[in-house]
């Protein structure tokens, strides 16, 4: 006798499904293409008519427009004043806000990232590993504060910075070759290294030392002094990093008043991080 009780179906969740998040019941595609205009916003060209937010971000003129009337309609874009233009509008900032205001690194770092800055008179920073790049966290300019272009929510591959370099010598050489894999391999500047040997092997003299410094190779005048954040794992989550100018500093005299404080630092927040 057939059993009469209705069969089950099931579904996969967004955790179960194998291979392409996008092949999930779960997905919204509307939402990714809301996101897709945003990120159109990420090129250097920061107003734009709908034409190009259509192009960026790689929809048709019509689902473009929709969605950037939508966004516009709830203040998150707006038309810029006489003429065909859009930007970005303040209210995008909200989310920025609300990331800062609930990481926790970020409140336990920052008393000595700015006791740092204000003993040294020099910049410092708390970066993050994204994929394949670092993300400005937190950033506390000093009296001498060397590329006002970068900011918080600045971005740059982790493998040419001091920061990336520092969090990746605590990885396993895995790891570290699949950042390089995931890095476009092109000069940031004339003395950006980008041969996949010496690349590995400061990430190595970063594991060995517990620091790491690099100048010049993302912004010229610029060098840059780092060590990682451990969690309770001895897993890098984070990195702080001391800026300073090339014009006042050499990287042996960073490397000799320097390198400690990073050291110091960031064992004391991956102390206070876990164990306070």
């Amino acid at each position: 006798m057939p059993n009469s009780r209705p069969t089950k179906t099931t579904r996969k969740t967004a955790k179960e499904a194998v291979g392409d998040p996008r092949n999930s019941s779960l997905y919204v595609g509307s939402t990714e293409k809301t996101f897709q205009i945003l990120h159109a916003f990420d090129h250097p060209k920061r107003q734009m008519p709908l034409s190009e937010i259509a192009t960026l971000s790689g929809l048709d003129r019509s689902a473009a427009q929709r969605l950037v009337f939508t966004l516009e309609a709830l203040g998150y874009l707006r038309r810029v004043h006489n003429t065909r233009d859009y930007a970005l509008t303040s209210k995008v900032l909200q989310f920025s806000y609300n990331f800062l205001c609930a990481h926790e690194l970020l409140h336990k770092a920052a008393p000595y990232l700015v006791d740092l800055s204000s003993t040294l008179g020099e910049t410092t920073n708390l970066q993050e590993l994204d994929g394949h790049e670092v993300v400005y966290v937190g950033r506390y300019p000093g009296r001498h504060l060397i590329n006002v272009d970068i900011m918080v929510g600045s971005r740059l591959p982790a493998i040419f910075t001091a920061s990336g370099t520092a969090i990746l010598s605590h990885c396993s050489a895995e790891e570290r070759e699949a950042a390089i894999e995931a890095t476009q391999l092109r000069a940031l500047t004339p003395h950006t290294v980008t041969d996949k040997g010496l690349l590995l092997e400061r990430m190595q003299r970063a594991a060995e030392t517990g620091y790491a410094i690099i100048a010049n190779e993302t912004v010229l005048g610029d060098i840059a002094v780092a060590s990682a954040i451990l969690d309770e794992h001895g897993h890098a989550i984070a990195a702080i990093t001391i800026a300073v100018p090339t014009t006042r500093w050499t990287k042996e005299r960073v490397e000799e008043e320097l390198a400690q404080h990073v050291q110091v630092v960031a064992t004391s927040i991956s102390a206070k991080k876990f164990f306070s």
